[in-house]
């Protein structure tokens, strides 16, 4: 192999091997939302997460939107605080690829954009934002069904994984209540072949009886 191909290969290869360490670097540093598996059918989680705190804002576009966000939890809010951001990225209706936990809805030419805050924070100890567009939503306790899927989270993808879920409940007539959301869990720089996504749904724990616990 003549030695510019060698050093061709080498150079990809150390590419390689630093993308991937970058991936798992990401994917172990992340906090995540925090969440209790209770049973698993055809695929999907039951599971029980806590109540949860938001940072919420709705703007013209999802860049704009995350904008705020990014600003309230660089200081922007009333104790001035930096906050990490928790994994995953939750989308409904378009796919954003983001290094935190976003929650983002469409609705017209309106997105609503929203990150969760660490677990240790509470309604009363969570920072007020100082942006008057920006709101703190404060998310119950719930239960939700939840698929898992790699690689991208396109649009079609989605789609069909949303349909897959949909089709399990129904099976299993189990309530969902709501359609079904989008959550990433990694940034835009992970290697495909790493990501993590999930479609999930909240649930009505009054059909669950029929779910077989862990």
């Amino acid at each position: 192999m003549p030695s510019r191909t060698r050093l061709v290969v080498a150079g990809l290869g150390a590419a390689l091997a630093l993308w991937v360490a970058w991936g798992l670097y990401v994917g172990r540093t992340t906090a995540r939302v925090p969440f209790e598996t209770v049973a698993e059918l055809d695929g999907v989680e039951i599971r029980q997460y806590p109540q949860t705190v938001l940072v919420e804002t709705t703007a013209p576009t999802a860049r704009e939107a995350f904008g705020r966000l990014f600003s309230y939890i660089g200081g922007d809010n009333e104790g001035d605080s930096d906050i990490a951001m928790t994994a995953p990225v939750r989308t409904d209706g378009a796919t954003v690829g983001m290094t935190a936990p976003v929650r983002t809805e469409t609705e017209g030419d309106r997105v609503t954009m929203a990150f969760w805050l660490p677990a240790d924070y509470t309604p009363d100890t969570a920072p007020l934002p100082t942006d008057s567009r920006v709101s703190l939503v404060v998310e119950p306790a719930r239960t939700a069904a939840v698929r898992s899927f790699g690689w991208y989270a396109t649009a079609g993808r989605a789609a069909r994984e949303r349909e897959q879920l949909r089709e399990t409940l129904s099976g299993r007539d189990i309530d969902a209540l709501g359609d079904p959301v989008v959550f990433q869990y990694d940034d835009p720089w992970t290697p495909p072949f790493m990501r993590h996504n999930e479609v999930a749904v909240d649930v009505d724990g009054a059909t669950l009886p029929a779910v077989e616990s862990r």
